[in-house]
C-alpha cells in the first residue's frame, strides 16, 4: 500500500458528484477549496458536465487534463466500486469514501465495503472511511470537508484522527474557535475499509509538524498492532485517547455506526498501561490536555502547589489530586520565607497558598508574582495551578506572564470563574499567551495528572 504521506500531500483533487447544485455537498466543497485557496489543481465530476463555482466539471477521469492523485466520493454506495476502479485506473494515490450505507447498513452494505477493500489491496492505493468527511492538511491547505472554513485550515501542531463521520469535522471546527489551538493534519477513519488508527499513528509519529496527537476510536481491529504502534508513537509524541463505546449500549451503538466491533473495556485499558497513551474521558478532558500538553512542559514529578483565593475551589482541588494519584507540594524553607514577603498569616501560607486578603495589602500583581518566583525555585514543585477570579482587567497578569515566559521549567495551569463575558475574555486571554486555562480546577490538575502520567511512562522505558 502506498505511504499515506503521499495522500496526505496530495497537489491535486477529484470531487466525484460535483453538482452544479450549490446546495449539495460536492459543490460546497468545490466553494470551499475556492475560498480556502488550496494551491493544488481541482477537477470536478459530473457525467453530465457543466461548472460550477468557476471550475468545470469533466464527466470522468479520462477527461480531466492534469494526474488526479486524491478523489473524494460524494456519491451513493452503489456507484462507488465503479468510480474506485476508474481512479485506480488511472494511477490515483487515494480516495475519501463520505457516504453512509456500507457495512454498518447490512449485508448489501458489506458488499459494496468488501468490493472496495479488493480494489484498494490490489491496486496499493489508499482509502479513508466509508462515512468520513476525510482528511485536512494544514500546512498545505488541503481538505475534504465541506464543512471546513478558513479558521480550521490555520496551521497548528495537533495531528487528529476520529472513527466518525462527522465527529473530525465538527470537532475541528470546535477546535479551531480556540485561541493558539489549532490542528496540523485530521484524519477521518470511519468503518476504516483501509487506514485505520494505527496508520494514523504512524503518521503523525513522522510529521513534523505535529506535536500532539489525539485519537477518537470505537473499536480497536487488531490489538497486537495497536499496541506495538502506540508504543513506538508514546515514544515520540503524546497520545491522548477517547475511547466510544465504552459501556454495553454504547458498544451498541458504534455498531450501527461505524460496524465497530465491541472491545471488553477493561482488556483495553490493560493493554493501554502498556503504551504511553493517555485516556481522557470527555471533549472536555482532551481539549484541556492538548493545551496542557501542547503549550506547557512535561513535570518532573507528581507534587502540585495551588494558589487560590477561594478555599473551597482548593479544597475540590485536593481532592482531584488525591482521586489522581497526585502529591501535595511541601514546600522548602526558603519558599516559606520567600511566600511570608506577601503571605502574612503563616497557615495561609502552606499549600494550598490563600491569597485573600493579603492580596488587598500588598495588590494582586505583586501578591502573586512573588508566589509565583518562589514556587517556580522550589525544586519539590513539580506543578502549579492558580485558582483566580476572571475580570474585565487582564492587563494585571502581565507581570505574572513575564515570570511564566521566563520560567519554563514547570507547567502552568490557571482556572478562573466570573461572569460569562469576563470569562471568555479571560480565557481569550490567556490562550493567546499560550497558558492553559480552565473554568473549573478539577480539569486543570487532571491535566496536571495526565501529563505526569505521560512523563512517567516516558521516564519506565
Amino acid at each position: 500500500m502506498r505511504p499515506l504521506i503521499e495522500v496526505m500531500e496530495s497537489d491535486s483533487i477529484a470531487i466525484f458528484g460535483a453538482s452544479q447544485d450549490p446546495t449539495k455537498p460536492g459543490a460546497m466543497l468545490l466553494k470551499v477549496l475556492r475560498e480556502t485557496e488550496y494551491q493544488g489543481r481541482v477537477a470536478g465530476i459530473n457525467p453530465k458536465g457543466g461548472e460550477v463555482h468557476g471550475f468545470p466539471l469533466y464527466k470522468n477521469l479520462d477527461e480531466v487534463p492534469f494526474q488526479i492523485e486524491l478523489a473524494v466520493m460524494l456519491i451513493p454506495p452503489p456507484l462507488i466500486p465503479q468510480a474506485a476502479a476508474e481512479c485506480a485506473r488511472n494511477g490515483v494515490k487515494g480516495i475519501v469514501i463520505t457516504a453512509e450505507g456500507f457495512k454498518e447498513s447490512g449485508e448489501e452494505g458489506n458488499k459494496y465495503q468488501n468490493e472496495i477493500a479488493e480494489i484498494l489491496k490490489s491496486s496499493g492505493m489508499r482509502g479513508f472511511g466509508p462515512n468520513t468527511l476525510g482528511i485536512v492538511n494544514t500546512e498545505s491547505g488541503l481538505t475534504t470537508s465541506y464543512f471546513s472554513d478558513d479558521r480550521m485550515l490555520v496551521r497548528g501542531h495537533i495531528g487528529f484522527a476520529a472513527q466518525s463521520g462527522i465527529f473530525v469535522g465538527a470537532l475541528l471546527r470546535y477546535l479551531s474557535s480556540f485561541e493558539k489551538l489549532h490542528i496540523s493534519k485530521g484524519i477521518g477513519l470511519g468503518n476504516k475499509v483501509d487506514v485505520d488508527e494505527c496508520d494514523a499513528m504512524r503518521y503523525f509519529a513522522k510529521d513534523a509538524q505535529t506535536r500532539t496527537i489525539g485519537l477518537y476510536l470505537e473499536d480497536v481491529r487488531d490489538g497486537r498492532k495497536f499496541i506495538e504502534s502506540a508504543k513506538s508513537t508514546s515514544r515520540q509524541k503524546p497520545v491522548l485517547l477517547l475511547k466510544g463505546g465504552r459501556t454495553a449500549l454504547g458498544a451498541r451503538a458504534t455498531a450501527s455506526h461505524t460496524a465497530s466491533l465491541a472491545v471488553d473495556d477493561a482488556i483495553l485499558e490493560g493493554a493501554l498501561r502498556q503504551t504511553g497513551i493517555v485516556r481522557v474521558e470527555g471533549i472536555d478532558e482532551m481539549i484541556g490536555s492538548l493545551m496542557g500538553f501542547e503549550w506547557m512542559p512535561l513535570p518532573r514529578g507528581d507534587k502540585l502547589a495551588i494558589v487560590t483565593f477561594s478555599g473551597a475551589q482548593a479544597i475540590m482541588s485536593v481532592d482531584a489530586a488525591v482521586r489522581n494519584g497526585l502529591g501535595m507540594a511541601k514546600f522548602t524553607p526558603e519558599t516559606s520565607k520567600s511566600l511570608s514577603s506577601v503571605i502574612s498569616t503563616e497557615t495561609k501560607a502552606l499549600n494550598p497558598i490563600d491569597i485573600y486578603p493579603d492580596m488587598n495589602k500588598h495588590g494582586f500583581e505583586k501578591t502573586n508574582t512573588e508566589i509565583l518566583k518562589a514556587l517556580f525555585k522550589d525544586e519539590g514543585v513539580n506543578g502549579i495551578l492558580f485558582i483566580v477570579m476572571g475580570g474585565a482587567d487582564m492587563t494585571q497578569f502581565n507581570p505574572l506572564l513575564d515570570v511564566i515566559r521566563s520560567n519554563r521549567s514547570k507547567p502552568i495551569f490557571v482556572s478562573m470563574m466570573g461572569t460569562r463575558e469576563d470569562e471568555k475574555q479571560s480565557f481569550d486571554f490567556m490562550m493567546r499567551n499560550r497558558v492553559p486555562c480552565f473554568k473549573f480546577p478539577e480539569l486543570a490538575v487532571k491535566t496536571f495528572a495526565n501529563m505526569w502520567q505521560y512523563a512517567s511512562w516516558l521516564k519506565s522505558m
